[in-house]
């Protein structure tokens, strides 16, 4: 496995320049909505590498190397010795539609040698939980890494591509096959839980209607001030609910707000709230976030075991609201990913509305929200 990192920026256009004799199989590319809605750039990367597929999304700010940059589009560009890819992408009209969507995605890709999928999916008309159930219905244990485009703290638009410009609505997937590539994966959050457990008494898929027989929204403005009412969601982002099955009080993810009705004072999640389940409001500390993001990275540090992990790439994908906490101190958590991954291993990532990666708990892949997901791409030594 081979990768070149390339960058595009207003004053400079792509840079470095194309390399002939490179001809890679898979191109990742992240950038702000803005610069991605203008289909130009995607017409200068078909014309730069005629023969890959193109798989990219907007975000809430891209991570390159232990830097986070914004209004640009960051890229890389890998060629396998000894796998095979295959794309696949459904466009979907609701979240009603997520389950089928993820369905289709997974019959697609699905195959015996297939080993692992990344996907990428639009950020705000999709509920994660059922996108992910559904592929794993089809591809079985295969792991399924990725994440849910951004729009910074806007929630305007998300626009997501594989082969085509970047458009909202879609969800697209990579399919890798064989037995010669190694995917690590790993996704920690570093969040506290604070005040009283509450039972979901009331939802409906990924709409929080009730907690504790009280309207969703209701909890979430005593913790905030007036000027955080007002610029809701994107405030409730600083205050995640952590989720679990009273029956398994061990298998504990997070869920972040994505919008939210002032009427019924209901609360729209990145993924299922069941009801029935208890819920903990939680919140973050610098320190204990970038520890967070280190055990991430540790787990997926796993999966390089027999491979050329200077030839690798990591992935990495952390929630909007973590840099919204964070602020200028948002780098600490990059650069405790790369402190454990070393410099070997090219990182290139994007701040989501939503990750995806197998349970750290029990291995089964789930939407995760508030994490930082790392996924390692790298070929075995032969």
């Amino acid at each position: 496995m081979h990768a070149q990192h390339f960058d595009w920026t207003p004053p400079g256009g792509w840079q470095p320049q194309a390399d002939g004799n490179f001809k890679p199989n898979l191109v990742l590319y992240f950038g702000s909505r803005e610069v991605l809605a203008d289909s130009e750039r995607y017409r200068e990367l078909r014309a730069r590498f005629p023969e890959a597929h193109l798989m990219g999304c907007s975000t809430g700010g891209q991570i390159h190397g232990d830097e986070i940059l914004d209004d640009q589009i960051n890229a890389v560009a890998l060629r396998f010795d000894a796998t095979a890819v295959k794309a696949a992408c459904v466009e979907v009209g609701d979240s009603g539609d997520s389950r089928s969507s993820g369905e289709a995605i997974g019959k697609a890709l699905s195959s015996d040698d297939l080993s692992a999928v990344f996907v990428l999916s639009d950020g705000l008309h999709v509920n994660g939980s059922q996108l992910v159930a559904g592929i794993r219905s089809q591809v079985g244990n295969v792991p399924i890494t990725g994440g849910l485009a951004g729009d910074g703290p806007k929630f305007q638009q998300t626009l997501v591509g594989i082969d085509a410009p970047p458009r909202s609505g879609n969800i697209a997937a990579i399919g890798f096959y064989g037995s010669m590539i190694r995917i690590g994966h790993g996704s920690a959050g570093g969040w506290d839980a604070f005040g009283p457990p509450r039972r979901i008494t009331r939802s409906n898929d990924n709409v929080l209607l009730e907690l504790d027989g009280k309207p969703a929204l209701t909890l979430y403005e005593r913790y905030l001030g007036e000027d955080e009412i007002k610029a809701l969601p994107g405030s409730a982002l600083l205050f995640p609910l952590q989720i679990h099955d009273p029956n398994r009080p061990d298998h504990q993810v997070v869920r972040t707000v994505l919008a939210v009705d002032h009427n019924d004072k209901s609360m729209t999640f990145a993924g299922d709230m069941p009801e029935g389940w208890v819920a903990q409001l939680m919140r973050g500390t610098f320190h204990r976030l970038a520890e967070g993001a280190a055990d991430a990275a540790r787990q997926a540090r796993e999966g390089l075991e027999d491979s050329r992990d200077n030839d690798g790439v990591s992935i990495l994908i952390s929630c909007i609201g973590r840099r919204l906490l964070m602020g200028q101190r948002a780098a600490d958590e990059v650069e405790a990913v790369n402190e454990v991954l070393g410099s070997q291993l090219r990182g290139l990532g994007f701040y989501s509305y939503g990750e995806i990666s197998p349970h750290a708990a029990s291995g089964i892949c789930e939407l995760h929200n508030q994490t930082m997901t790392v996924t390692t791409i790298s070929e075995a030594v032969a």
